[in-house]
Protein backbone atom coordinates (compact mmCIF):
# COMPACT_ATOMS: atom_id res chain seq x y z
CA UNK A 1 0.00 0.00 0.00
CA UNK A 2 1.40 3.63 -0.51
CA UNK A 3 -0.27 6.23 1.22
CA UNK A 4 1.23 10.16 0.89
CA UNK A 5 2.04 11.93 3.47
CA UNK A 6 -1.67 12.76 4.67
CA UNK A 7 -2.86 9.20 4.26
CA UNK A 8 -4.26 9.26 1.37
CA UNK A 9 -3.93 6.27 -0.31
CA UNK A 10 -2.32 6.62 -3.75
CA UNK A 11 -1.51 2.99 -4.75
CA UNK A 12 -2.20 -0.52 -4.10
CA UNK A 13 -0.59 -3.70 -5.27
CA UNK A 14 -0.78 -7.35 -4.79
CA UNK A 15 0.25 -10.39 -6.25
CA UNK A 16 0.61 -14.15 -6.42
CA UNK A 17 3.72 -15.44 -4.89
CA UNK A 18 3.44 -18.84 -4.72
CA UNK A 19 4.47 -20.99 -1.90
CA UNK A 20 7.06 -18.22 0.58
CA UNK A 21 7.68 -17.69 3.84
CA UNK A 22 5.92 -14.67 5.58
CA UNK A 23 9.94 -13.30 5.65
CA UNK A 24 10.53 -14.03 2.03
CA UNK A 25 6.81 -12.29 0.99
CA UNK A 26 7.32 -9.16 3.04
CA UNK A 27 10.88 -8.65 1.07
CA UNK A 28 9.14 -8.83 -2.35
CA UNK A 29 6.08 -6.67 -0.71
CA UNK A 30 8.97 -3.76 0.07
CA UNK A 31 10.47 -4.52 -3.25
CA UNK A 32 7.49 -4.20 -5.06
CA UNK A 33 6.35 -1.03 -3.55
CA UNK A 34 9.82 0.36 -3.75
CA UNK A 35 9.79 -0.32 -7.55
CA UNK A 36 6.50 1.32 -7.78
CA UNK A 37 7.51 4.62 -5.66
CA UNK A 38 10.50 5.40 -7.88
CA UNK A 39 9.72 6.92 -10.57
CA UNK A 40 7.24 9.82 -8.11
CA UNK A 41 10.93 10.42 -6.66
CA UNK A 42 9.41 11.65 -3.09
CA UNK A 43 12.02 13.68 -0.62
CA UNK A 44 11.35 11.10 2.21
CA UNK A 45 9.84 7.77 2.29
CA UNK A 46 8.70 5.95 5.48
CA UNK A 47 8.40 1.98 5.21
CA UNK A 48 6.15 0.59 7.29
CA UNK A 49 6.69 -3.48 7.86
CA UNK A 50 5.25 -6.15 10.03
CA UNK A 51 8.09 -8.09 9.76
CA UNK A 52 10.27 -7.21 12.59
CA UNK A 53 13.34 -9.58 11.20
CA UNK A 54 13.28 -7.90 8.02
CA UNK A 55 13.48 -4.53 9.62
CA UNK A 56 16.22 -5.03 11.47
CA UNK A 57 17.71 -6.68 8.26
CA UNK A 58 17.25 -3.72 6.06
CA UNK A 59 18.27 -1.13 8.72
CA UNK A 60 21.51 -3.00 9.64
CA UNK A 61 20.84 -4.42 13.04
CA UNK A 62 20.62 -8.16 11.91
CA UNK A 63 22.78 -10.01 9.83
CA UNK A 64 20.74 -12.22 6.49
CA UNK A 65 21.90 -15.24 7.07
CA UNK A 66 19.46 -16.99 4.94
CA UNK A 67 20.78 -17.74 1.69
CA UNK A 68 16.52 -17.51 0.46
CA UNK A 69 16.95 -13.90 2.03
CA UNK A 70 20.30 -12.61 0.80
CA UNK A 71 19.26 -11.82 -2.91
CA UNK A 72 16.07 -10.48 -1.69
CA UNK A 73 17.98 -8.28 1.02
CA UNK A 74 20.52 -6.83 -2.00
CA UNK A 75 17.99 -6.10 -4.33
CA UNK A 76 16.02 -3.99 -2.03
CA UNK A 77 19.55 -2.28 -0.57
CA UNK A 78 20.20 -1.50 -4.68
CA UNK A 79 16.16 -0.21 -4.86
CA UNK A 80 17.12 1.93 -1.46
CA UNK A 81 20.19 3.65 -2.90
CA UNK A 82 18.25 5.85 -5.42
CA UNK A 83 16.11 7.25 -2.15
CA UNK A 84 17.58 10.32 -0.46
CA UNK A 85 15.88 9.70 2.90
CA UNK A 86 14.16 6.14 4.05
CA UNK A 87 13.02 5.01 7.40
CA UNK A 88 11.69 1.73 8.39
CA UNK A 89 9.48 1.11 10.67
CA UNK A 90 8.16 -2.39 12.16
CA UNK A 91 4.16 -2.12 13.02
CA UNK A 92 2.13 -5.19 14.56
CA UNK A 93 -0.34 -7.00 12.34
CA UNK A 94 -2.84 -5.00 13.72
CA UNK A 95 -1.61 -2.11 12.19
CA UNK A 96 -0.65 -3.31 8.51
CA UNK A 97 -4.48 -4.16 8.36
CA UNK A 98 -4.64 -3.08 4.41
CA UNK A 99 -1.35 -4.80 3.31
CA UNK A 100 -2.75 -7.70 5.11
CA UNK A 101 -5.84 -7.13 3.50
CA UNK A 102 -3.82 -7.09 0.02
CA UNK A 103 -2.09 -10.39 0.84
CA UNK A 104 -5.09 -12.15 1.47
CA UNK A 105 -6.76 -10.86 -2.07
CA UNK A 106 -3.66 -12.65 -3.63
CA UNK A 107 -3.97 -15.62 -2.03
CA UNK A 108 -8.20 -16.05 -2.30
CA UNK A 109 -7.67 -15.46 -5.95
CA UNK A 110 -4.98 -19.01 -6.19
CA UNK A 111 -5.96 -20.82 -3.36
CA UNK A 112 -9.29 -22.95 -4.10
CA UNK A 113 -11.36 -22.95 -1.46
CA UNK A 114 -12.75 -25.91 0.64
CA UNK A 115 -16.36 -26.70 0.56
CA UNK A 116 -17.84 -27.66 4.26
CA UNK A 117 -20.49 -29.87 4.64
CA UNK A 118 -22.20 -32.53 1.47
Amino acid sequence: MIEDDQGVRLRTLHRWLGVATNNEAEYHALIDGLKAVKDWRPDRLEVYLDSKLVVEQVTGKYKTKKPELQKLHAEVMRLLSEFPDVQFKHVGREGNRGADHLANMAIDAHVPKKKFGG
